[in-house]
């Protein structure tokens, strides 16, 4: 089931929303704590109760995961060494420690098994920590994005409603139409966040231009266009992976036949970008604007066939027709 956003209204309660099960994720991590140390404790009683020497090496595991598990690579790998050291140092100390691992091996066999089991555990380590440390930076870039989310949106939403209430209508069909397109759930998410943000770089301009009557001059006009790049400018110094979306909100008004604000044409325009532009004029025109009323959706839906192929890519416009004729563009102002 499709997931919407809330009323324009609830936006910045909604951002807060997502960012708040910390807590819930700190218990979480908590229970996974006491899980891991749990068996490291289990591996302690079994290094005095088992009699095979192999089952307690294998044990010597627990403690490398738990430190790649809260403190990273660095200290999973030193865990790892501190265990092959002990094991090692008893075994010097009492040669036959080993006779259970390969009673009827020779001593030289013994040590290489005992090789073969440090290898592995210290590369386990490292994979481990590894995976953490690169877990920790997704999340670190997570936080860091609803962080300039948040702020962006603090801002927007102070200082324009309709822009703020188009922003979000467009999201919604955009995303939509991109799922009639087949697009993967990522995807879907960069398109949402990019026709969320599509229109920041109106902050720049002012009200009195962008809700002007009469047509705009050459030189207002240019004005107005610059609103992507210095939208793009704005969400660069962001960063996390808002980036990701960058090339498709500085694509948005591009045409088909190239006749857009940049020269490019065709496939050469991020598909998502494709999309969010039909998306944008489908909300102008049924929007109330200061010098029209608003069209019924089907009025709208004319005119951009029209514009199929020189406007518009065709299989996008195609994926909105079926989009509009299942009622999936109207918006549902759901909080979630």
């Amino acid at each position: 089931m499709e997931r919407v956003l809330p009323a324009p209204s609830r936006l910045y309660e909604w951002l807060r929303h997502v960012r708040t099960p910390s807590l819930g994720r700190i218990e979480e991590v908590n229970k996974e704590l006491w899980l891991l140390l749990s068996l490291f404790s289990i591996c302690l009683l079994l290094n005095y109760l088992v009699a095979s020497q192999r089952l307690v090496l294998s044990f010597y595991t627990f403690p490398t995961l738990v430190s790649a598990y809260v403190y990273g690579r660095r200290h999973a790998t030193l865990t790892a060494f501190a265990s092959v050291l002990i094991v090692v140092l008893m075994t010097l100390q009492n040669p036959a420690l080993l006779a259970a691992t390969a009673p009827a091996a020779a001593w030289l066999d013994r040590w290489l098994d005992v090789t073969a089991w440090g290898s592995t555990l210290i590369l386990t380590g490292y994979l481990m920590g590894t995976l953490y440390e690169h877990r920790s930076a997704q999340l670190r870039e997570l936080r860091e994005t609803y962080d300039g989310v948040l702020l962006l949106l603090r801002h927007f939403i102070s200082k324009d409603k309709y822009t703020e209430n188009h922003s979000y209508r467009v999201s919604v069909y955009a995303a939509r139409i991109a799922a009639r397109l087949d697009f993967s759930p990522a995807r879907i998410e960069d398109v949402r966040a990019a026709a969320l943000l599509h229109d920041i770089g109106k902050l720049e301009i002012s009200r009195e231009l962008l809700y002007k009557a009469a047509r705009l001059t050459k030189e207002e006009f240019e004005q107005v266009q610059r609103h992507v790049d210095k939208g793009v400018e704005f969400l660069e110094s962001v960063g996390g992976s808002l980036r990701r979306v960058l090339p498709i909100i500085l694509a948005h008004h591009d045409k088909f036949d190239g006749t857009g604000y940049h020269p490019l044409r065709g496939d050469e325009i991020p598909i998502e970008a494709r999309v969010i532009s039909v998306a944008d004029v489908y909300d102008a025109l049924t929007s109330d604007r200061p010098y029209r009323k608003a069209m019924s959706p089907y009025d709208a839906k004319d005119i951009l066939l029209k514009g199929t192929g020189t406007d518009f890519d065709p299989r996008v416009i195609d994926a909105f027709v079926e989009a509009l004729k299942k009622g999936e563009m109207e918006v549902a102002f759901v909080q979630v």
